[in-house]
């Protein structure tokens, strides 16, 4: 009986589920849709360079897989911190525990988060899809963000317009785990909190709680990204903009002192950064706007002029006297060359290393065009209007749309920084343009002339013009560049990883194994000792890839090191030898571009596109008689070749250079090479080309018994 009765009210509950509503507005189902659609495509188009394999791009991303895979192994409460490599930029190793912790020690919790759900993957597997997943995180981010500023369709075209940002594409799209990743994230969440803390129109508990959010939110920034110097700096910019225009309160002091509190607090206790970042004159000017808030705030309780102007010439005595008293001390500290660089881009001292890079070379307008198309003339507009309803959170957009635009202006890599403003200018100032437009086609109003006659109703067609012709544009700017295949957007994310595209600059139509091929046979044929002298650009495949000790990476952290090794690619065969002896090396590594001649492509990503960087990091040295580059040779473009001087056939680069090539194209002529054994490639080895490039890894044994039977007295 008992049973049955159970199978009844069972049966019963079964058919109440009928009469389940779930209430959703039509407003708020097509604003899920839409998000849902904009984060499937900022998924998808960072999925696209798949198609190539399955790889982590560029070369600071290993680094990062390897901190991870370091952290995961030997767990989060190991003494990291103190992890010294010696394989890296040997013999004097590679403190690796001192880089920006935030990306690999994310990247290891939800890894370790996915194992104990029994989830079965790779690490490494998912610190290429980790960029992937992080960058559809930011647009979600940037959603809720922009919603603040204008409501729910600026957040939705600040959204879109960020999924499908070339430059920020570039640094969220599959296999680039690097701390962008990560730090745009932190900037946008950081944004958030910190003007939903100053907002007057919530309580007091919630903007403590915002505050506390800005504050962690600044912190992991500092901890991941270099480039937190600049949320740091314009948002003390901001705030002295509000004590100019006397728009100060005590919820901003409270907010400020928290937000900048905490956040500097955790950056003090990264070890990258210590202590010293604190005395740093980029985060300085943090405490002088916190001295000028606090005297703001004291005016306004202090109705005596005379006391007033005790209280301001008192604090300002203060603030000039620490500011002199730890100058004098040696406690104030500058930044790195580069980050000057992009504060006085006119100024820019003269350092080959930083400028053989071409990501820290100076923005040309045009490719700002490129990167952000129309949204270039709606991030004006957007200015106006933000300018013209100048609230505390449009200040805040003003002075990050303008900040941003001088620093993308001043270095190439620094247009990821003006992506998130821009793309919230962008959409502010496309809904407010539309926004009569969209008013007429809801109700037409009806047109009066002076002598208050109707004229009837304005036609809804012209409206529905003008919108069409906006969608227009954004459709040529997303999805129909003209000329282009594929269209500028997804320029970056449709093109293999580097690694897969054999550092080659073109969209290959299958992966190029030049690269992949060498590593395997570092690492499978080269002895546990052996030591790899190359070119800084491929320290760490052959380090992490290949799990062969190198010289030098991208990590730059040894000039000196970094200029020999120019010295010796750029002297004679004795003179190399000599100086790739004090560092025990066994081999020699030498990338090379050439045509199936054997003719010179410079502009093929190869080293002998990179060897006057060489000479003229090692000219800086003093290392050897150096005047210019150009003492060693020149490209003559119609015979796509190098002239070489004597100067130059003398080189090692040459040498290397020229019998690298001899063995793809034996047309070439093969130099006497006196101290060296090519070993690599092998005659089981297929040399492919790609689109009339042939790359090639070449790499010779380091000949001592030669060199030391010549030189034996």
């Amino acid at each position: 009986m008992k049973r049955r009765e159970l199978l009844g009210k069972f049966w019963d509950a079964l058919k109440d589920l009928k009469n389940l509503r779930v209430r959703v507005s039509h407003s708020s189902l097509m604003t899920f849709s839409s998000l849902f659609i904009i984060l499937f495509i900022a998924f998808m188009v960072r999925l696209l360079p798949i198609r190539w394999g399955f790889e982590l791009s560029e070369f600071d991303p290993y680094f990062q897989f390897h901190f991870a895979e370091h952290v995961v192994e030997n767990g989060f409460f190991s003494p990291w911190v103190d992890w010294v490599d010696y394989q890296r930029w040997y013999p004097y190793g590679h403190k690796s525990g001192v880089a920006f912790p935030g990306l690999p020690l994310t990247a290891a919790f939800l890894y370790n988060m996915l194992t104990a759900f029994g989830l079965s993957v790779a690490l490494y597997d998912f610190c290429v899809l980790f960029p992937v997943i992080f960058g559809t995180l930011t647009c979600l981010a940037m959603y809720f963000l922009g919603k603040d500023f204008g409501g729910t369709t600026v957040g939705l075209f600040s959204a879109l317009f960020l999924a499908l940002s070339p430059s920020y594409i570039s640094r969220t799209s599959l296999g680039f785990f690097d701390d962008e990743t990560v730090g745009l994230f932190a900037i946008i969440l950081f944004v958030y909190f910190f003007l939903r803390s100053i907002d007057s129109e919530r309580t007091s508990s919630s903007g403590f709680k915002y505050a506390i959010g800005a504050g962690l939110s600044l912190g992991y920034l500092c901890a991941s990204w270099g480039a937190a110097l600049y949320p740091i700096g314009m948002t003390a910019l901001f705030i002295l903009a509000v004590i100019i225009l006397r728009r100060h309160s005590q919820r901003v002091l409270l907010s400020y002192s928290i937000t900048f509190g905490l956040g500097l607090f955790i950056a003090a206790n990264v070890q990258k950064l210590s202590t010293r970042f604190l005395f740093t004159w980029t985060v300085l000017p943090v405490l002088g706007v916190f001295v000028l808030l606090c005297l703001s705030e004291i005016l306004r309780f202090v109705k005596s002029t005379k006391w007033k102007v005790i209280y301001t010439i008192g604090l300002f005595a203060v603030l000039i006297g620490g500011f002199l008293t730890l100058s004098s001390l040696g406690y104030i500290r500058g930044v790195a060359g580069k980050f000057t660089s992009v504060l006085n881009p006119f100024g820019r001292p003269e350092m080959p290393l930083m400028e053989s890079v071409a990501e820290h070379r100076v923005t040309a307008w045009g490719s700002l065009y490129y990167d952000f198309g129309i949204g270039v003339f709606f991030f004006v507009v957007g200015l106006f209007f933000a300018i013209r309803n100048l609230t505390n959170r449009n200040l805040f957009l003003v002075v990050f749309g303008l900040t941003s635009l001088y620093f993308a202006t001043s270095m190439v890599r620094l247009t990821l920084i003006l992506a998130p403003a821009l793309c919230l200018l962008w959409a502010l100032g496309l809904v407010r343009l539309l926004k009569p437009f969209v008013a007429i086609i809801k109700q037409a109003p009806r047109v009066v002339t002076e002598r208050r006659r109707e004229l009837g109703f304005v036609g809804k067609e012209f409206s529905g013009i003008a919108i069409f012709l906006v969608f227009l544009l954004l459709t040529f700017t997303f999805a129909f560049t003209p000329g282009e295949w594929p269209p500028r957007v997804f320029t970056h994310a449709y093109a293999p990883v580097t690694i897969m595209a054999g550092s080659l600059p073109i969209k290959p139509g299958e992966p190029v194994t030049a690269w992949i091929d060498a590593l395997n046979w570092m690492e499978t044929q080269l002895s546990e000792d052996a030591v790899v002298c190359s070119w800084w650009d491929y320290g760490y495949w052959i380090r992490i890839r290949a799990n062969k000790t190198s010289l030098a990476d991208n990590a730059t952290t040894n000039k000196t090191q970094i200029e020999n090794i120019g010295f010796i690619f750029m002297s004679n065969e004795a003179e190399a030898v000599k100086m790739l002896e004090k560092y025990d090396a066994t081999h020699i590594l030498l990338f090379i571009t050439c045509d199936e001649n054997g003719n010179d492509l410079d502009w093929a990503g190869g080293d002998n596109g990179k060897w006057r960087w060489m000479a003229r990091i090692a000219g800086k040295s003093g290392r050897f008689d150096f005047e210019d580059e150009d003492d060693f040779g020149y490209y003559n473009a119609t015979q796509q070749r190098w002239i070489w001087y004597p100067r130059g056939i003398e080189t090692t680069f040459y040498k290397l250079l020229t019998y690298g090539k001899h063995q793809k194209a034996p047309s070439v002529p093969a130099p006497e090479l006196h101290y060296f054994k090519p070993v690599y490639p092998t005659e089981f080895t297929e040399v492919k080309s790609y689109g009339g490039i042939v790359p090639l890894v070449a790499i010779y044994e380091i000949d001592y018994d030669a060199y030391e039977a010549e030189y034996a007295d």
